[in-house]
């Protein structure tokens, strides 16, 4: 193979941060950071790079040598629909090869990085572990073999609110895109409903619809107004209606994000009712779930530590889960599709009220040791699923409730379980 060739290929930065419908999408980095990042409950983009809009030239040439990486795979005969022993082998030569030219030739990448912090946390350094500001060959192979696997079919662009962009931007992007993955059927990207709601007209969402985007996803959290000016999240529930609106009149599909949880036990009732209001309101296409979780150094942890914010526990989410889906009352697909969350709990609203209100009550129905037990199995097995098996500090925490490879939880104590539960939950990526 050639080696000037092989010399000449380049890392391209990918999104850490993404939805989990996009988690084996094709990924280009518009933007850098979050220009607002001033949510109390979120921990991205704290470290590392810092806000800014990406050249379009720059991120024309990322995907330039996302292409010639991707082409050297199929080369390979790493291009196949399936990960093996054979293939990963074939790949880890395939990175081998190319830093071994790039060093015959002279030529340096940028160092791989990640935002992480030596005065951070555990729990932060966990974090900044996966989040990758700068990439090598190694994870941009693997992030376009996972690419391969998942079909081939569909792009995200991020980072945070892509909608900040010029629609003329995006069609030269996108355009860029399709001519090298011309398979490529369904483009996405983050957006906040301020920016919808305030700084884009339907003609201008609608141009972003002509350049090729398919669907935003928005990170509404709430639709009470005190839950979000508790958390400083910057955009109101009559943005999260308005933004939502504008967007679909436009033709973009719409996906909301909701956190559950994130009124404490002293805002539960009215994040939970509101939050219906507003979808009633806005109709998304979607309404997936992410059940709060809160990061050490956040401002909702520090309100946490001085006793201004108490969190909700596992059965108070749950009641906040079953009021939101009986006070919904338009049409739209609710999904609990992250880690962090308790229960299952998926479908179409209304038609599939019913069933989804007998899986939380046949949670609710449960002695109260039982529901302690399920919290534990139930995210040891998102961690296993997310992970593929469970970690070295995951098996030394519940390492008193294991015997003969099994659990055992029997003789633990109640809060001995929840602080396994915590801990398991603390790594799990929402």
């Amino acid at each position: 193979m050639d080696e000037d060739r092989l010399a000449s290929v380049k890392p391209f930065e990918i999104c850490s941060i993404r939805p989990p419908t996009e988690n084996h999408s094709l990924t280009f980095r518009l933007i850098r950071n979050c220009y607002w990042n001033k949510c109390g409950f979120c921990p991205i983009y704290k470290t590392g790079s810092t806000f800014k809009k990406r050249p379009a030239a720059e991120v024309k040439a990322d995907i330039t040598h996302a292409r010639m990486l991707d082409d050297l795979l199929k080369e390979n005969g790493i291009g196949g629909s399936m990960f093996t022993p054979i293939i990963q082998e074939r790949a880890m030569s395939l990175v081998k090869r190319i830093d071994k030219a790039k060093q015959a030739a002279g030529v340096a990448d940028p160092p791989r990085q990640t935002p992480l912090d030596d005065s951070a946390d555990l729990r932060m350094r966990w974090f900044s572990s996966w989040f990758i500001d700068y990439p090598d060959i190694a994870d941009c192979v693997e992030h376009l073999m996972s690419w391969r696997i998942s079909g081939r079919s569909n792009c995200f662009l991020g980072d945070a609110d892509a909608l900040v962009l010029k629609p003329e931007y995006i069609q030269d992007v996108v355009s860029h895109i399709r001519e090298n993955f011309p398979g490529i059927e369904r483009f996405t990207v983050y957006g906040r409903t301020r920016t919808a709601s305030r700084n884009r007209s339907v003609r201008e969402l609608a141009a972003f619809k002509d350049a090729g985007i398919d669907r935003v996803h928005f990170g509404i959290e709430s639709g009470s107004a005190d839950v979000l000016k508790m958390v400083n999240k910057g955009a109101t529930p009559e943005d999260h209606i308005k933004g939502s609106l504008k967007a679909a009149e436009g033709g973009l599909s719409c996906s909301f994000y909701i956190m559950p949880g994130l009124g404490g036990t002293g805002l539960s009732e009215t994040h939970a009712v509101e939050t219906a209001r507003v979808i009633n309101q806005a109709a998304p296409d979607y309404v997936r779930l992410r059940t709060l979780e809160i990061f050490d150094g956040t401002p909702l942890d520090e309100m946490r530590r001085k006793g201004d914010f108490t969190e909700a526990d596992d059965d108070q989410v749950v009641l906040e889960i079953k009021r939101l889906i009986e006070e919904i009352d338009v049409s739209v697909t609710l999904l609990s599709d992250s880690a962090t969350n308790l229960l299952q709990v998926n479908g179409q609203l209304p038609g599939d009220r019913a069933r989804m209100l007998a899986t939380i009550d046949e949670y609710l129905s449960m002695p109260s040791r039982d529901r302690i037990e399920y919290s534990l199995q139930s995210r040891l097995a998102s961690f296993t699923g997310q992970y593929g098996n469970l970690s070295e500090e995951v098996l030394n925490a519940i390492a008193p409730i294991v015997k003969d490879n099994r659990l055992d939880p029997a003789a633990a104590l109640n809060e001995d379980l929840k602080q396994m539960t915590a801990f398991v939950k603390s790594r799990l990526m929402p």
